[in-house]
C-alpha cells in the first residue's frame, strides 16, 4: 500500500456541510491545503450529494503525488422532489436522494459514478462508508467486490470509515482491508476506539483519525459547541476545559493538542481535518507544525485526564 501523508483535508465542508460554500472558496481551500503541504484528500458521495467530489476533483485535476480517497455505500439517485433542501446537514437542493447499497453491484456502480463526478480515472483508497446497519452485507458483498478491483489495480487500498469502533473491528478481523477511518473515537475526550487500534497494530492495518475535534468542542481553546454533532454535555465541556488548562501551562492550545494526540498511537498514520475556508487550513497547519512537549501528555495522565 502507498505511504499515507500525516495530515489530510476532509471534504465534508466542501459539500456545504451546515452552510453554503462558494465554488471559488472551495477551490481556494484545496489550494491552501496543497500550499501547506497537505497531500491526503478525502471526499464522499454523501458530502453534499456529490458536490464535494465534484469540487475536490476539479481542484486536484492535473496534480500528482497525493493520495485521494472516496467512499461507497450510498448511491445518489434522482428524486421527483420539486423543492426543499437536503435533510442530512448539507446546504444543497434535494434533487437527489441517497440510497443505501452495499451489494457488489452497488459499490461498483458507486465508485464508477464517483470517478465521473471527480473527473479522474482512479482514486487511491475506497472506504466502505457507515455500514452500521449493513455490516454483514458489507463484509460478504461490498468487500469482495472492492477486493476484486484492488486485485485488478483499479484501487490501491480498501478501507472502512465509521463513527464507531466495534464494526470496524469486525472488518479488521474478518476481511483484508488495508485502512480504517475512525471518526471521533480516538481523541483527547474519547479513547473508546483503543481496542480497534491495538488490533490494527497487530494486523498491520493503518488508521486515519478523523473527527479529532469531536465535531467542535475541541476546535477552539475555549471549549464549547457540539460533541458528536449534538450540543456538548456540561460534564464534557468541563473536562475539555480542564485539558485546556493543562495545555496552557505548556504553551499549547486545545486544538493543537487535539490534532497531535491521535498521531502518538502507532496505528494512526494520519489525521484528517475538514475546512471550509483557506484561513481554517492555514490556522490548522500552523498548529500542527508546532511541537507539543512530551510533558503535556504526562501531566494529563497524572491529572486523570488521559488514561495512564
Amino acid at each position: 500500500m502507498m505511504e499515507l501523508p500525516r495530515h489530510g483535508l476532509g471534504g465534508a465542508p466542501l459539500g456545504n456541510l451546515y452552510e453554503s460554500v462558494a465554488d471559488e472558496q472551495a477551490r481556494a481551500t484545496v489550494d491552501a491545503a496543497w500550499e501547506r503541504g497537505v497531500r491526503l484528500f478525502d471526499t464522499a458521495p454523501h458530502y453534499g450529494l456529490g458536490l464535494s467530489e465534484r469540487r475536490m476533483g476539479a481542484a486536484l485535476a492535473g496534480r500528482s503525488g497525493h493520495v485521494l480517497s472516496t467512499k461507497v455505500g450510498r448511491l445518489l439517485v434522482p428524486t421527483s422532489s420539486r423543492g426543499g433542501h437536503d435533510g442530512e446537514g448539507f446546504d444543497v437542493p434535494a434533487a437527489i436522494e441517497r440510497v443505501w447499497d452495499f451489494s457488489g453491484d452497488g459499490v461498483r456502480r458507486s465508485l464508477e459514478e464517483s470517478l465521473d463526478r471527480l473527473g479522474l480515472p482512479a482514486v487511491d483508497i475506497v472506504f466502505i462508508h457507515d455500514p452500521d446497519d449493513h455490516v454483514d452485507q458489507a463484509i460478504v458483498q461490498a468487500y469482495p467486490a472492492l477486493a476484486e478491483l484492488r486485485d485488478q489495480g483499479v484501487v490501491k487500498a480498501i478501507g472502512v470509515g465509521m463513527n464507531q469502533w466495534q464494526a470496524p473491528l469486525r472488518f479488521v478481523r474478518e476481511t483484508g482491508i488495508d485502512v480504517v477511518m475512525l471518526a471521533g473515537r480516538y481523541t483527547l475526550l474519547d479513547q473508546s476506539g483503543l481496542p480497534l487500534l491495538e488490533e490494527c497494530v497487530e494486523r498491520g492495518v493503518r488508521v486515519l483519525a478523523a473527527g479529532v475535534f469531536n465535531s467542535g468542542i475541541l476546535a477552539t481553546h475555549e471549549p464549547s459547541g457540539t460533541y458528536d454533532y449534538q450540543p456538548a454535555p456540561a460534564e464534557l465541556v468541563a473536562r475539555a476545559r480542564s485539558i485546556a488548562a493543562v495545555c496552557e501551562r505548556h504553551g499549547v492550545t486545545l486544538p493543537q493538542a487535539a490534532m497531535a494526540f491521535p498521531l502518538r498511537h502507532p496505528a494512526v498514520a494520519s489525521i484528517v481535518v475538514g475546512a471550509r475556508a483557506p484561513e481554517e487550513v492555514h490556522t490548522n497547519a500552523a498548529l500542527w507544525s508546532r511541537p507539543v512537549p512530551g510533558m503535556l501528555w504526562d501531566d494529563l495522565k497524572a491529572e486523570g485526564l488521559l488514561p495512564g
